[in-house]
Order: C-alpha cells, then structure tokens, then sequence
C-alpha cells in the first residue's frame, strides 16, 4: 500500500456558534489570492499616484503632464460609440467582473473538506490524495486488471476493468468496498460514487 499525502490542516478560529454544526462542517476553504491582490493594490498604486502627482504639479502653478492633456482632449472629443470607447469599457467590466468572481468563490477547488473533530483545527484533503486511496482500494478487488478514479466536489467516478469474474459480482464488490472507502476518508460531504466495470478488450 502506497503512502498518501495531501491532507492541509488550517489552525483557525471556530466560525460562531449560530451557524450551526452541518455549516461548521461543510464550510470551504478560501484562496487567499495574494497574486491578483498585489497587481490590483501595484495597478492602483501606480495610477493614483500619477495622478496625485499631477494634480499636485497643477495646484503648483505648473502646466499638466502631456498624458493627462492627451486623455482629457480624445475622452472630450471622442463619442460615446466609438469603437475604442466601447472596448475601453468592455475591458474594464470583464476586469471588474473577474474581481467580483474573485472575492465572492472561495477558489482551492482540489481541496474537499474533512470532517472537523476538534473546534480549533480544520483539515483537507486534496482531491488526487483521494483519488489515489480509491483506486488502492480498488485494485483490492478480485477480478478488476485496471482503474480509473476521478474526484469531484460532490462526486467519484470509478471506471474499472475486469478480466475475470462476472461484471455484475465485480460491480457489487466494488461498489462495497469504494463505499466504505470513501465514508474512510473523512470527509464533511462525502462524494456519490459512480461506478462502471467493463470487461477487458472491450469498449462500453
């Protein structure tokens, strides 16, 4: 039996007491996105800061930069409907969209959940270290020569061969085993199994 890695542990403070034990449990993993955040907090940086600078250099008694008279003349002179108007604007709302994606998922998608035993820690388990104690069981099976195993949120699909034995009896041990496999794993919200068995050489 091989080794398994990829469980995360997350020392944080309990959520409150009103959201109940079953939200406690299934509660997500959240992306701290430091990349998109640092470009976003530099962007912005750079851009009020050239700004400031020029309103500052225009309080001064000093003429505005040649950028700034640039954008004021083509935004004055340009209509509504021109065609770099509307891709100025279609760009900046995919980039505004994308950030309201950002900060309303909570991302780490590969992470599922594990049941939490103690209030103070919470642990995960990566989807492929999953994957892995599936297929491990699997291969347990008398009859089966190959599995494919692929984890989702809410669901794990089992494609077996078989070389001997009848599919349906493969099937059933299967399907027996991988249960008591995936209730093992520890998970607040345990994966539906799927599971088809095919015999060897054949397709379907």
């Amino acid at each position: 039996m091989s080794e398994y890695t990829g469980t995360v542990l997350d020392k944080t403070p309990p959520p409150p007491a009103s959201a109940g034990p079953g939200r406690k449990q299934r509660r997500r993993f959240w992306s701290a996105r430091r990349v998109p955040a640092a470009l976003l907090a530099l962007v912005t940086l750079v851009i009020a800061g050239a700004f400031l600078y020029d309103i500052a250099a225009v309080r001064a008694d000093r003429p505005a930069m040649k950028w700034r008279r640039e954008l004021a003349r083509q935004l004055a002179r340009r209509p509504l409907d021109d065609i770099w108007v509307l891709v100025g604007a279609g760009v900046a709302a995919a980039l505004g969209l994308w950030l309201l994606l950002l900060a309303l998922t909570p991302g780490l998608r590969p992470l599922l959940t594990m049941r939490r035993t103690h209030p103070d820690v919470r642990a995960g388990l990566h989807r492929d270290a999953a994957a892995l104690v599936l297929r491990d069981r699997a291969m347990e099976v008398a009859g089966v020569q190959s599995v494919r195993v692929r984890v989702r949120r809410r669901r794990a699909d089992v494609r077996a061969v078989s070389h001997f034995r009848e599919l349906d009896e493969v099937h059933d041990d299967l399907d027996a085993v991988l249960t008591d496999a995936v209730r093992g794993l520890g998970l607040a919200r345990p994966p539906a199994l799927s599971v088809r068995v095919r015999r060897s050489g054949r397709k379907g």
